[in-house]
């Protein structure tokens, strides 16, 4: 593709981007697919060599990895943010976010037997009592519960969701990535500079005409 953009088509990589579905959507609607994006995970090239780097690992391990968001077309999260105008929730400018320049991904690791490892939230702290609420404009549960989202966070009930948590974050900073500066996202991985205009903002026309 141009603009250095690459599509996720690898055995090793499952993509089930959430905003195209609704049911791992805490705003319940498919925005994705609504605007013709559908379920494509595109990313900058240099992202996706990035994630070539774990392959090995992955294979080692008989684990998969799942993306469940990548590219994030400036349309597609303008309506994001129509639906769900919560600061916090969505950065409130579409060039405030690496997914708006194909530079970030949202990841979980899948283990041997096809099932997703355990971490302290779903990604995007997605519950379905949750969504409901902040669909409705109650938030005060939602952000409470977000807290657990957080690299700081720690379970000794569960200590296995933080060994998971742990594990893959060493692994996407091996292969070159970083978390989001707030480090309040376990999921969500980024070029370094991905938040640059070396990247340059992505919209619906960028990726419709190069299909």
């Amino acid at each position: 593709m141009e603009n250095g953009l690459v599509e996720i088509s690898d055995p090793h990589f499952i993509v089930e981007l959430m905003y195209a579905g609704t049911d791992h959507n805490m705003t319940g609607c498919p925005v994705y697919t609504e605007l013709g994006l559908g379920n494509r995970a595109l990313i900058r090239r240099e992202l996706w060599q990035a994630l070539q780097r774990l392959i090995p690992y992955l294979e080692n391990t008989g684990r998969r990895m799942k993306i469940y968001d990548a590219c994030r077309p400036v349309e597609a999260h303008n309506r994001l943010v129509g639906i769900i105008p919560r600061d916090g929730f969505f950065a409130p400018e579409a060039s405030s976010s690496p997914h708006c320049r194909a530079a970030a991904v949202d990841v979980s690791l899948i283990g041997e037997d096809g099932r997703e490892l355990i971490y302290p939230t779903l990604v995007d702290a997605y519950d379905p009592a949750y969504a409901r609420e902040v669909q409705t404009g109650r938030f005060d549960n939602f952000f409470t519960y977000l807290k657990k989202a957080s690299h700081a966070y720690r379970d000794e009930n569960r200590p296995e969701t933080v060994r998971n948590r742990d594990e893959l974050r060493k692994l996407m900073e091996q292969a070159g990535l970083v978390p989001p500066p707030r480090l309040h996202e376990w999921w969500h991985y980024e070029l370094p500079d991905g938040r640059s205009e070396k990247y340059p903002l992505i919209y619906m026309k960028d990726i419709s005409k190069k299909a």
